[in-house]
């Protein structure tokens, strides 16, 4: 069964797997090249809790700007930052900065799964992916899709997270000694078209016959997962403040730690879990509120209310802390997390 279960699933990729940008053709060799480990990592840092979809304009945009780890290591924080914005889960940029400095110092990635776990922001997940895709080295690469596949393939009803042990133990035991690489995208790909969280389309599974979940009439109900906890509420607002009649904008930076951070933003009033907010403006005048802003975290949802200020001597904003007065007409390049870029564009057709 286990040799089955390798050979059939690679002779299928063989076949149907994805064409994606950071991928070499099913059993081709590896790139004899420093630029193909830097590909896979940043593409697996990117997909983290991100689609396939989202993911590709961000990838092209950072080979562009950046086509080698020791470039993306020698540029500006801000500017990284503001590549990023829009792909959300900011954590990831500053390590992704953090772990590219640390590789271009060394001269390079290393090859193994325990030396790539040691660089900034690479778990489990990620130097598994990279060790096996990248260098070629058999690893365990376990993500979500590949998480409900062997679930369903030896029909482990453990609730999650305590299945992750015996999902871990059981990908060990089909994960080949050769084209680790190819075998781990193979249980991806799978994951992603055919033994989907809902319907999955058993037919045409490569795995079927000798899928545990499949014999039992009810694959869909594996893997078992705990119940949804309540998503608390936060509220508060943000501020719009411009001078110039309205040409520029007063943007600032976050902190590095904490939500969103390093990222430029709107200044706010720190969000809280109470309905009616802090929602003290950093500055007296006459503040208009022009509409509120609705965005859901991992943690949280939460709803900032947007409010507007024409900025006069008497009530700068360099008065109260730092920031930069941006064109109002290229707030598309500020790079402002999706958070403040929503609430921007609300301020925008306001006027």
């Amino acid at each position: 069964m286990i040799a089955s279960i390798s050979n059939n699933l690679l002779a299928w990729y063989d076949i149907h797997a994805r064409d994606l940008p950071w991928r070499q053709a099913p059993g081709s060799a590896r790139p004899d090249d420093a630029a193909w480990p830097y590909r896979v990592w940043l593409s697996e840092v990117m997909l983290q809790q991100t689609t396939v979809a989202a993911v590709k304009p961000y990838f092209a945009k950072f080979l562009t700007l950046w086509p080698t780890v020791d470039a993306l290591a020698a540029a500006a924080d801000d500017d990284v930052l503001a590549a990023w914005a829009g792909l959300g889960y900011y954590s990831r940029a500053r390590n992704l900065i953090k772990c590219a400095r640390v590789v271009a110092d060394r001269g390079g990635f290393p090859q193994t799964e325990s030396e790539l776990r040691q660089l900034p922001g690479l778990g489990d997940y990620t130097a598994a992916a990279v060790a096996a895709i990248a260098f070629g080295q058999r690893a365990v690469v376990v993500d979500a899709n590949v998480e409900r596949v062997v679930a369903r393939l030896f029909a482990i009803d453990t609730p999650l997270p305590g299945a992750r042990k015996a999902i871990r133990a059981a990908a060990d035991t089909i994960t080949p000694n050769k084209r680790a690489g190819d075998f781990a995208q193979a249980l991806m790909d799978l994951g992603s078209h055919i033994c989907t969280s809902r319907a999955p389309r058993c037919l045409l599974c490569p795995l079927h016959d000798d899928c545990e979940g499949r014999k039992s009439g009810e694959p869909e109900r594996l893997p078992i997962k705990p119940a949804r906890k309540a998503v608390p509420e936060r509220y508060g607002a943000a501020f719009w403040i411009t001078r110039k009649a309205g040409r520029e904008v007063w943007l600032v930076t976050r902190p590095d730690t904490g939500m969103l951070g390093g990222m430029r933003a709107l200044p706010d009033d720190g969000w809280t879990a109470r309905r009616d907010g802090s929602g003290q403006p950093p500055l007296p005048g006459a503040w208009h509120t022009v509409g509120a802003v609705r965005h859901g975290f991992t943690h949280a949802h939460l709803t900032l209310e947007v409010r507007r200020l024409e900025s006069r001597g008497e009530n700068s904003p360099e008065m109260v802390g730092d920031g930069v007065w941006w064109p109002v007409s290229d707030i598309g390049e500020a790079g402002l997390a999706t958070l403040f870029a929503k609430a921007a564009q609300i301020a925008i057709a306001v006027g």
